[in-house]
């Protein structure tokens, strides 16, 4: 028995494998087609200088790399800051703290309601001037907040799931209200919020790219760099959505693998 679930499963994965190739075979094949129907000469030959360049028998990373470089900066601190304020503004909707809820409140709705485009702009053009920032910490600013404010619900939903008799229990030991968040509450409600909180560090990864607009040279702000000067609009284009998709993908397994060790430990 045993032996023929096990013969069913690995069939199941071959076809899985089969049709996803057959997917991307023939998405694949429109695109090329598309591309010969307009007329354009694919040339990915020159596309290798524009990833690695050679410089007195060294490798050297070049524009499309070191973009990459400076889209991951900028990544990891905003998904940090991104996580610490989506954190404290849900403790804020949910305290006892009228001022507290209504500056929540209002960042919510001002950051969840405006584009982020627009943010940047407001941020790099009004406030950085103010606080003397430069533009990347300005742009690293406008993405922290913009996700934050879709993080700070998706804490909050995780923290509201839990039962009631969880904050009664840590009462009934006697623990206040920020123990019972550090000990018994929030650990629960993050396991929860885990596959939502992946979703919104891959959408900072993939809005990370409109930085470009500041004149930041991160990856998108390189190909569109590279493109002008060479019309190498697919290959460039193409490599770019490669990596991103690339970068997705190791973070959400990254946070399966998580999720499996929270399961064995509970």
């Amino acid at each position: 028995m045993i032996n023929k679930v096990s013969t069913a499963l690995k069939r199941h994965r071959v076809l899985d494998i089969v049709g996803f190739l057959a997917v991307v075979s023939a998405i694949l094949w429109v695109v090329v087609k598309g591309a010969e129907n307009q007329g354009y000469h694919w040339q990915w030959f020159r596309l290798p200088p524009y990833l690695i360049q050679w410089t007195e028998g060294r490798p050297v990373f070049g524009p499309i790399l070191r973009g990459l470089a400076v889209t991951l900066n900028i990544t990891w601190i905003s998904l940090i800051l991104t996580y610490a304020i989506g954190l404290v503004t849900a403790l804020l909707r949910l305290s006892s703290s009228f001022i507290g809820r209504l500056v929540a409140r209002v960042y919510l709705e001002t950051a969840r309601n405006a584009p982020l485009l627009v943010q940047l702009y407001f941020i790099y053009f009004i406030i950085a001037p103010v606080l003397g920032i430069e533009r990347l910490t300005a742009a690293v600013l406008a993405l922290s907040l913009f996700e934050g404010a879709y993080a700070s619900e998706i804490y909050r939903a995780g923290i509201v799931s839990i039962h009631r008799g969880q904050w009664e229990a840590a009462h009934s030991l006697g623990l206040s209200t920020w123990h019972s968040y550090r000990h018994i509450i929030l650990p629960q409600a993050i396991r929860r919020v885990l596959p939502p909180l992946t979703g919104q560090a891959v959408s900072l990864i993939k809005d990370s790219s409109l930085v470009s607009v500041l004149a930041i040279y991160e990856m998108t702000m390189q190909a569109n760099a590279i493109v002008s000067q060479t019309f190498l609009v697919f290959e460039i284009y193409f490599t770019i959505a490669a990596i991103y998709l690339a970068l997705t993908l190791a973070l959400s397994r990254l946070v399966n693998r998580m999720e499996q060790r929270f399961k064995l430990e509970h």
